[in-house]
């Protein structure tokens, strides 16, 4: 079978884990550990299918990984990010190349800005008019699967057409 394929499916998979994790995210203002420990277990059947070498590649994603958690702990001690969301990017660190990762998570710290700025400006003009407005949060989670799912589209688009018409392609 090919092995290609694989990875191709295992990355709509977490396209689909990822969105997921937004909705629940959105809707509950929770990511389940369940679904974070799901797509951390994934990720080395995506290292096995798409090739990635024992050292440096799979080394370079454990460190990633293992950095970003720490990272995130900081923030989640300090309010900045829930642990929910702490854990799905580690999760995500353990699947994404360290420049993607990068990527992710700066877009999805300027899109998180970007609606948290839009609803406190729509809590704002609610209370003016008099309503009672309970400001809450922007969970990441939803930015989280917004900038995964363009950038999936973006960085993985093409390949996944060249791959389904027969040709042979490559996930770098």
């Amino acid at each position: 079978m090919n092995t290609q394929l694989i990875a191709y499916g295992l990355l709509a998979a977490l396209a689909i884990a990822v969105l997921y994790a937004g909705i629940t995210d959105l809707r509950h203002r929770k990511i389940t550990n369940r679904l974070t420990g799901a797509i951390a277990i994934a990720a080395p059947l995506f290292w096995i299918a798409s090739g990635l070498p024992l050292w440096p590649g799979i080394a370079i994603q454990l460190a990633l990984a293992v950095g970003w958690f720490v990272f995130g702990a900081v923030l989640f001690k300090i309010g900045q990010m829930g642990g929910g969301d702490v854990k799905l990017f580690t999760a995500l660190a353990l699947w994404l190349e360290p420049s993607l990762f990068m990527m992710v998570v700066l877009l999805t710290m300027i899109v998180n800005g970007v609606a948290t700025l839009i609803v406190w400006r729509g809590v704002r003009r609610a209370r003016r008019e008099g309503r009672k407005v309970e400001a809450r949060s922007t969970p990441y989670g939803v930015s989280a699967a917004l900038v995964m799912l363009v950038m999936f589209a973006i960085r993985y688009g093409p390949a996944v057409h060249t791959a389904f018409s027969g040709s042979s392609t490559n996930f770098a």
